[in-house]
């Protein structure tokens, strides 16, 4: 028999699971990790007055077009794994998304955890805890790799030839990358979390509920 067990601790791990992993995904597709030195908005009649100031990603870029009105362009400036900026930004991609798979596996996971608390007489909540952990040790040497591709040629154009490795040169750094941040820190947290959800859901109280009969258990 399926027993629905609900409490807040259990509750607050999944959605902190759901949140975690979509904070990491939308950082990771953005073009927004870099904000690149302003650049005038240049047509094929004059120079706009007002410049703008390209965003470049692990992948992709974002660019302004001057056409009848101003465009934002945004896609990848790889074409393939290969061409991405820098074989640090490559390892970069890799650890990334090595810990993007494992946080999107645990998201999934935590949806059912509210029917099934074990697998392979394994507490669920622990697998979980023990897989965000590893997630987020993949995405701390994703983001300590990182700034070491800012001296490749493709960081230069953006953010001029004074960028190296660790020196983000005329740049500054975008929202994307700050996210990927935060998510790294909750990832952590959550994976502290899953011990306090699997303590709350296998409380005596919890056990009174089941010998009671109850299919549906809410506790606070």
């Amino acid at each position: 028999m399926c027993h629905v067990i609900v409490t807040c601790r259990s509750m607050l791990w999944t959605l902190m699971s759901i949140v975690v992993a979509f904070a990491e995904l939308i950082a990771f597709m953005s073009a927004d990790w870099l904000i690149g030195r302003a650049k005038p908005l240049v047509n094929d009649i004059k120079t706009s007055a007002e410049p703008y100031r390209p965003t470049l990603g692990i992948y992709g870029r974002c660019i302004k077009v001057a056409n009848l009105r101003s465009i934002t362009l945004c896609g990848p400036y790889a074409e393939n794994f290969w061409e991405i900026a820098s074989g640090f930004w490559q390892a970069t991609t890799i650890f990334l998304a090595a810990g993007l798979l494992l946080l999107c596996t645990v998201a999934f996971i935590s949806i059912f955890t509210m029917c099934f608390q074990s697998i392979m007489k394994k507490s669920i909540f622990n697998v979980c805890g023990l897989l965000q952990g590893i997630a987020g040790l993949f995405l701390i040497l994703g983001l300590m790799l990182y700034p070491a591709g800012w001296g490749s040629q493709k960081v230069q154009d953006y953010c001029g030839h004074d960028a190296s490795p660790y020196k983000v040169g005329e740049c500054s750094l975008g929202w994307a990358f700050y996210t990927a941040i935060g998510g790294t820190v909750l990832t952590f947290i959550c994976a502290v979390l899953s011990a306090q959800a699997e303590i709350a859901t296998s409380s005596d109280r919890v056990q009174e509920e089941i010998e009671e009969g109850k299919s549906l258990i809410c506790l606070l």
